[in-house]
């Protein structure tokens, strides 16, 4: 499978680089927008959260798991 199919957190050497859930991802990820975005009065920690919780069920990897 090649590796624009998945991002570098998803799958790197040929496998995927942990064994999570979907919601364990997306708390991840919103742990990194909230360093990323610290100090950005845009940013919207609970428009973030639906964001992704619209958009990950669409990614290859979660698809299956829904």
């Amino acid at each position: 499978m090649p590796m624009s199919e998945y991002c570098i957190y998803c799958f790197k050497d040929g496998d995927f680089t942990g064994d999570i859930t979907m919601e364990d991802m997306i708390n991840i990820s919103l742990k990194h927008m909230r360093e990323l975005f610290k100090g950005d009065p845009d940013f919207n920690e609970q428009a973030a959260l639906i964001k992704m919780r619209d958009f990950f069920p669409e990614l290859k990897r979660w698809k299956k798991s829904l």
